[in-house]
């Protein structure tokens, strides 16, 4: 296809009619909101553009910006890739996004106050009993526990996708331990720090009062009888893939960030050990997977978590975020559920929509899914970060079947989708020198309080780097850009 322009920077980027270009209409016309940042990229030399391109990734390595990955012989630290063209988003669109997520955490939060207590959506016969007992992330010590503020999901990150009709959908929920914020402040950062001249083209939200808003969410959910509450979080350490955003959060938030030998339980109550002596903690932000949180009641062999902390938590003498067993609602075969969910507790139509969703443990859709695989997206319903995942058109057709024998083996455990149209945004290829467009979604961030609620006005945009690749995940490739939230 005949090239949109010969700007230096955007030389070789090309329109691919399948797929949403957020740079550009179909017919090669830059979309109005990008035409001010397009102009001001394209005044760059490439010399000029590498030297700042150089400047913000030398940024992230100055400031140990990094994430881990989990290979099949060792782990890597590897500095988080970022692109310097940010994503912008109209106040219009923004305001469907933000109603969406924040409807979506909300029906979340009953469905997990439901789940663990009268299961009236089970006994409607709305949500199958067999989904919510055959799920590894429900918990059932949390049947009957209250949490402070009834608030389960204090922190959730929804995933979205823009289609090729212009509209976002949601690829998954995500409410045990969503990461990736501290990279949403870390983006804007580098690109104020290395563009500002660009940056102040644009009226733009802020996204570095994240910190200060989980804070106020934190100490909203305070256990009962607490004025001042000791907010803590708790990390698995600093071999952790997340171990940046942890401490990063911890000196947003001015909390101590503490392991779990940092912690002790006494006269049912939860102490931090200091210089000055044992003090009192009221709230805790769990980097701790559930069964990691104490030994004494989950995985004996626990050396991440605090003997004698879920006992507390009964007690409501502590609060966690989240709560424990949230994992049973960001199940991915509850996710084909969502449509109902947010009827039955809101009701309302949902404002987002889902991806249509085939779940491997019907016996109809798992014939169709073993018959399309190659036009389908399998996901295992437990796992997150990209792991696990097969796009069927990129197997050959010894791996398709054994694709098929894995879902026959486990069919509750897998779900598919159909191979969407992730929308595709310019991103700068280091080897070519120029913009190329790249797929992308947007992870956003809502919080839940005690009568409160905030979603981050911007996100993390996620760019798969490798040409024509649908997994955007950091841990399979991929990188992060800014996202613009405009004011007006």
């Amino acid at each position: 296809m005949k090239k949109p322009t010969t700007l230096p920077l955007f030389s070789t980027y090309e329109l691919d009619s399948r797929f949403y270009d957020e740079l550009f209409k179909k017919n090669k016309e830059l979309r109005e909101v990008y035409k001010t940042l397009y102009n001001l990229f394209g005044s760059y030399s490439v010399t000029e553009f590498n030297r700042l391109n150089k400047q913000a990734k030398d940024s992230f390595f100055n400031l140990g910006i990094t994430f881990q990955v989990y290979g099949e012989k060792e782990v890597k630290e590897q500095i988080f890739p970022f692109d310097l063209f940010p994503r912008i988003i109209n106040n219009k669109e923004w305001t469907t996004i933000e109603k969406g997520v924040l409807q979506r955490s909300k029906a979340l939060n009953h469905f997990l106050w439901d789940v663990y207590h009268d299961q009236k959506i089970i006994k409607q016969g709305i949500v199958p009993k067999e989904l919510i007992t055959s799920s590894v992330n429900f918990l059932p010590e949390m049947v009957g526990l209250n949490p402070p503020g009834k608030i389960y999901n204090h922190i959730s990150g929804t995933d979205l996708i823009k289609h090729s009709d212009g509209k976002y959908y949601v690829l998954e929920d995500n409410i045990r331990c969503p990461s990736g914020v501290s990279y949403v402040v870390g983006n804007r950062n580098a690109v104020k720090h290395a563009l500002f001249g660009v940056f102040n083209q644009y009226n733009a939200h802020t996204v570095v009062d994240y910190g200060a808003r989980l804070l106020e969410t934190m100490e909203s959910v305070k256990p009962k009888g607490v004025d001042a509450p000791v907010c803590v979080i708790i990390t698995p350490g600093v071999y952790n893939s997340a171990y940046y955003e942890h401490s990063f959060l911890a000196k947003q938030m001015g909390v101590i960030l503490v392991e779990g030998r940092d912690l002790f339980v006494e006269n049912g109550f939860v102490y931090m050990r200091t210089i000055y002596g044992p003090e009192k903690v009221d709230v805790i932000y769990r980097r701790v997977d559930d069964l990691f949180i104490d030994p004494l009641v989950f995985k004996k062999d626990s050396l991440l978590g605090v003997p004698g902390l879920f006992s507390v938590y009964q007690k409501g003498n502590v609060t966690l975020v989240n709560a424990p067993g949230t994992g049973v609602a960001d199940d991915k075969a509850v996710y084909t559920y969502m449509p109902q969910i947010i009827k039955y507790y809101l009701d309302e139509e949902p404002i987002l929509n889902n991806v249509h969703t085939y779940h491997c443990s019907r016996k109809d859709e798992l014939k169709y899914v073993l018959e399309n695989i190659d036009k389908l997206v399998v996901k295992p319903v437990d796992e997150s970060g990209g792991y696990g995942i097969s796009i069927g058109s990129k197997l050959t057709k010894e791996e398709i079947k054994k694709v098929q024998k894995t879902i026959i083996a486990e069919p509750r455990k897998y779900i598919a989708q159909p191979i969407m149209s992730l929308s595709t945004h310019p991103t700068y290829i280091d080897e070519n020198e120029s913009f190329e467009s790249r797929h992308v979604d947007l992870r956003t961030f809502t919080l839940l309080g005690k009568d409160t609620d905030f979603v981050l006005k911007g996100g993390l945009t996620r760019v798969a780097l490798k040409k024509g690749n649908l997994v955007v995940n950091s841990s399979q490739g991929g990188g992060s850009k800014d996202t613009w939230v405009l004011k007006k």
